[in-house]
C-alpha cells in the first residue's frame, strides 16, 4: 500500500507538472497573443495618427488656399467700394456744380422773362426795324458764343453769315452802334411806309 501511495504520489507529482508545463505553455502562448493585440493596437492607434495627420494637413492646405482667395476676394472688394466712394463724391460734386448751373439758368430765364415782359417788340419793330434786328443779331451772337464755349469749343470759328448779317445781294450796315457788342452788323431794309 505504501507502494500504492508512492505510484500515487508520482502519478500526482506528474499531473501538477504536466499541469504547470501546460500552465506555462499557456502563459507563453497568452504573451503571444497578448504581445500581438499590443502590436495590433500600437499598429491601429498607429495608422490612426498617420491617417489624422495626412487628413488635418490635407485640410490645413485647403484652408489656406481658401484663405488666399478669400484675401484676393477681399482686397477686390475694399478696391470697388473705394472706386465707389469715390464716383459717388464726385457724382455729389457734379451734382451740386449741376444744382448751381441750374439755379442760375433759372435766374437767368427769370431775368429773362422779366426782360420780356418789359419790352413790346411789336412797338420796338415798328418804332425802328434795323435797331431791334441789330439788338436781335448781338444777343444771338453772343449766344452762339457762348454755346460754343459751354461745349468745349475753343477754337475761334467766324460766326455763321446770317449771324454776321452777310447776304449775297446786300451790304451790311453796323445797325448796332452804341451797343456793348457790336461784333455784328446787321442787314439794312428798307421799309415802304404804310399807306
Amino acid at each position: 500500500m505504501q507502494m500504492l501511495g508512492t505510484v500515487e504520489k508520482k502519478k500526482n507529482n506528474i499531473n501538477y507538472t504536466c499541469l504547470y508545463l501546460i500552465f506555462l505553455y499557456n502563459i507563453d502562448m497568452i504573451k503571444i497573443y497578448l504581445t500581438l493585440i499590443i502590436i495590433g493596437l500600437l499598429g491601429s492607434f498607429g495608422y490612426g495618427a498617420y491617417w489624422y495627420y495626412n487628413d488635418t494637413q490635407q485640410r490645413i492646405a485647403t484652408l489656406r488656399e481658401n484663405n488666399s482667395q478669400l484675401e484676393v476676394a477681399v482686397q477686390t472688394a475694399n478696391a470697388s467700394v473705394d472706386v465707389l466712394r469715390a464716383d459717388v463724391l464726385k457724382m455729389g460734386q457734379l451734382n451740386n456744380q449741376l444744382q448751381a448751373d441750374l439755379q442760375k439758368a433759372e435766374a437767368y430765364g427769370d431775368e429773362l422773362r422779366g426782360k420780356f415782359a418789359k419790352l413790346n417788340l411789336v412797338v420796338e419793330a415798328l418804332k425802328d426795324a434795323a435797331v431791334l434786328e441789330g439788338k436781335m443779331n448781338g444777343a444771338t451772337a453772343k449766344l452762339w458764343r457762348g454755346f460754343m464755349e459751354d461745349t468745349g469749343n475753343s477754337s475761334e470759328y467766324p460766326l455763321p453769315n446770317w449771324l454776321r448779317g452777310e447776304t449775297s445781294g446786300a451790304r451790311n450796315q453796323d445797325s448796332s452802334q452804341g451797343r456793348e457788342d457790336n461784333s455784328t452788323g446787321s442787314i439794312k431794309t428798307e421799309t415802304s411806309p404804310a399807306n
